[in-house]
């Protein structure tokens, strides 16, 4: 099916695609029923951090703080909200861009390249320092799908993982177009802005996956084969949405993850980032929330791999020996590029990290892919802590700074604000013009 041309009619998946139909999930949906509705309603859009009926067991859980708030959003939660989601998004960022110079060298590589301490600051990549790679590209995309899915929500169209799969063949055609085809009405802002038209080694499952519109499904997937972190490194804005319940932000960043990645390992690894990105969006511990996500892969048929490596970051981490190089290569006992591998690796850093740098620089220097890595710890360690924790110096050089921030902004708007901007009450034009329904 042409989902690109198809605004009401969703492919049958497991995100129900009427709004009025859905129901709080209680259980998961597993991947081999996957063409059937979750059991859930409609996530609220303008739910706060903590609310929705998993805020008790978020208490429960080992570690976890109380949920940020259990009413309507505050002016409080509303900042404490955008300060994660900037936190999120530019970590990650930090992350990419700190790894990229690293990505393909050993760890001894990286040594005689950067001395014995390894890389501990910020080098040249693709021609200057800070750039960043298709992972921090994707991710965006990802942020301008999630705020059009709940944007196109007014027109009775529901179907979350259409709608990202939309924003993945606009990036897509970022990656083949010299720059922003104006013709194109459905690009709106995101898609204008030239210096994502930049190619950063994207990886070959992304291409071939979003070489056509066809949309991959668990029943479907595309590349089934395909194990590596780039559906992973993509997936932390799925966990920004706070008013949906785990289970539903676990199936969706699923669903978005076989739309090019169809080993079970790559997409689960996905989802299990986003429900570890949910947990600590809503004010549980890093442990807590990665007891979370084991909690809820726990059913899911081809979970071992991921669940192993998980308790392999978690056990490692409580050994009383300083973190090193060695110890995160450790829990990689292939070549570092496996999406589980690559998860445990950012888990265990961000979990023995002293501060953001530090968790970083721990997460780059090791013979895997460490532009995965980088990305996926700074995301972590970014919505735990918030913005301002972020390295000053390190932001000052990011490519794209304004561009983040400015979506990031938009995402937190459209999730605490959303009724106002579009709606039987209001409308402002600006923003159906930046983030278009069609």
């Amino acid at each position: 099916m042409d989902t690109a041309t198809t605004t009401d009619t969703a492919p049958a998946t497991g995100l129900a695609a009427n709004p009025a139909a859905e129901t709080h999930p209680t259980t998961e949906t597993d991947p081999a029923t996957a063409g059937q509705p979750v059991s859930g309603t409609r996530p609220a859009a303008d739910a706060g951090p903590g609310t929705g009926t998993d805020a008790a067991p978020d208490a429960d859980t080992p570690g976890a703080r109380a949920p940020l708030t259990t009413h309507a959003w505050g002016r409080t939660e509303q900042q404490d909200f955008r300060s994660r989601v900037r936190g999120t998004l530019l970590g990650s960022a930090i992350g990419d861009a700190l790894g990229a110079p690293v990505a393909g060298l050993s760890l001894d590589g990286i040594r005689n390249t950067h001395g014995v301490e390894g890389l501990t600051e910020p080098a040249p990549a693709h021609g200057r320092r800070g750039t960043v790679t298709a992972c921090t590209q994707l991710t965006l995309f990802t942020v301008d799908g999630l705020i059009r899915a709940h944007v196109r929500r007014d027109t009775g169209a529901w179907h979350p993982p259409t709608d990202v799969h939309r924003a993945y063949l606009r990036w897509a055609a970022t990656q083949s177009d010299w720059g922003p085809d104006e013709r194109r009405a459905d690009n709106g802002w995101l898609a204008r802005q030239e210096w994502l038209y930049a190619r950063r080694g994207p990886d070959r499952a992304c291409t071939t996956g979003f070489a056509d519109t066809v949309l991959g499904t668990l029943d479907q997937p595309k590349n089934p084969t395909a194990r590596d972190a780039a559906a992973t490194t993509r997936s932390a804005p799925f966990g920004l949405l706070v008013g949906w319940e785990p289970a539903l932000v676990l199936q969706l960043a699923v669903e978005c993850a076989v739309q090019s990645h169809g080993h079970p390992t790559a997409y689960l690894s996905a989802g299990a980032f986003a429900v570890i990105v949910h947990a600590l969006t809503r004010g549980a511990t890093l442990e807590g929330a990665v007891h979370r996500a084991l909690a809820l892969l726990a059913d899911r048929p081809g979970h071992q791999p991921v669940t192993d490596a998980l308790r392999r970051a978690l056990t490692t981490a409580a050994e009383p020996a300083a973190p090193t190089p060695r110890a995160v290569e450790s829990l990689s006992p292939g070549e570092g590029r496996d999406a589980e591998d690559t998860l445990a690796i950012a888990v265990y850093c961000a979990l023995t990290a002293e501060d953001v740098r530090h968790g970083l620089r721990l997460a780059v220097n090791h013979g895997g892919d460490s532009s995965a890595t980088g990305a996926l710890c700074g995301a972590l360690l970014g919505a735990l802590h918030g913005e301002t924790a972020l390295p000053a110096a390190w932001l000052t050089d990011l490519e794209g700074r304004a561009t983040l921030l400015e979506l990031a902004d938009d995402f937190a708007l459209e999730m605490t604000q959303g009724p106002s901007l579009h709606g039987p009450a209001a409308s402002a034009p600006g923003w159906l013009a930046r983030y278009p329904r069609g």
